[in-house]
């Protein structure tokens, strides 16, 4: 299958090793920091709805399919399967410091949080986690105070700015200052495939400055708009004060990619689930 591409700047690499398929940001790769991936559908073991490359533990798929996943991407990116630490998503904007006490949870160990769709850790090694199906995975890279942040930010975290909630968090914990981070927009559902109503609509108008809502909302008639997620997160960056030079954007669309990528607005509930990886180097 061909990959569809969205027209500009190509920030992303498309790779596969040992079979495996899966997606890099150069600007990432090149600090020399950090070891990190955005999972594609191509390389794993589940079945049926889930082939093959699917990461959810709570979709019904075979938990010991999905662990022999984690084991690929594990030794695909060369780290330790037991050290990653996944969130628990339910579209919040709470961030979570990761220790080295939470190696493993989630996936080899109780996790003994909720609601935490955020992570940040200056801890190297540790591999943070983060889930998607056509909401925006947010990478953050510190070089100064080498510290890194994964957040999920689907329509609720972007109007609630979860971008910047998690460069707050790394000021709390690390010291960061925005204007120093890598910051990169993953894939997710572009505009031209994501129609939202009214409600959501009038959401991010009342969200953000007038300036924005023409290229965030175009209006299609009928009380339904066409929604922007990759450029609302970068306004919620650059407004965090992160620099326009150091934004890197996907240009891969979920929707347009359903035979590579999982999309809950293609699929449904029928589905598994893509995965971020991001850890700092030892």
């Amino acid at each position: 299958m061909e990959w569809v591409r969205k027209p500009g700047k190509r920030e992303l690499e498309i790779r596969e090793r040992d079979g495996v398929c899966f997606l890099t940001f150069p600007a990432l790769t090149q600090t020399g920091l950090v070891k990190h991936a955005f999972s594609t559908r191509v390389g794993g073991v589940s079945r049926g709805v889930y082939a093959t490359m699917n990461f959810g533990f709570t979709r019904g798929d075979d938990p010991g399919h999905v662990i022999e996943n984690y084991h690929r991407m594990a030794h695909l990116l060369g780290v330790e399967m037991n050290r990653m630490v996944l969130s628990h998503q339910t579209h919040t904007v709470n961030v979570r410091r990761v220790t080295e006490e939470d190696a493993g949870k989630g996936i080899v160990k109780p996790r003994d949080y909720t609601d935490v769709d955020g992570l940040i850790t200056n801890v190297p090694g540790l591999t943070l986690v983060t889930f998607f199906a056509d909401c925006i995975p947010l990478y953050f890279v510190d070089p100064v105070h080498r510290a890194i942040g994964l957040s999920h930010s689907g329509w609720r975290g972007t109007v609630k700015r979860m971008g910047r909630v998690t460069l707050d968090r790394m000021r709390e914990e690390y010291g960061t200052d925005p204007a120093d981070v890598i910051a990169c927009i993953g894939p997710g559902i572009c505009q031209d495939c994501y129609e939202v109503g009214e409600e959501v609509a009038e959401q991010f108008a009342r969200a953000f400055d007038a300036r924005y809502r023409e290229q965030l909302l175009w209006a299609k008639g009928n009380r339904k708009y066409q929604l922007d997620l990759w450029q609302a997160n970068v306004v919620v960056l650059r407004e965090a004060g992160v620099r326009p030079e150091h934004i890197h954007v996907t240009d891969i669309c979920t929707h347009c990619n359903p035979g590579l990528l999982f999309s809950h607005r293609a699929m449904g509930d029928a589905r598994g689930n893509l995965a971020a990886f991001l850890s700092l180097k030892g």
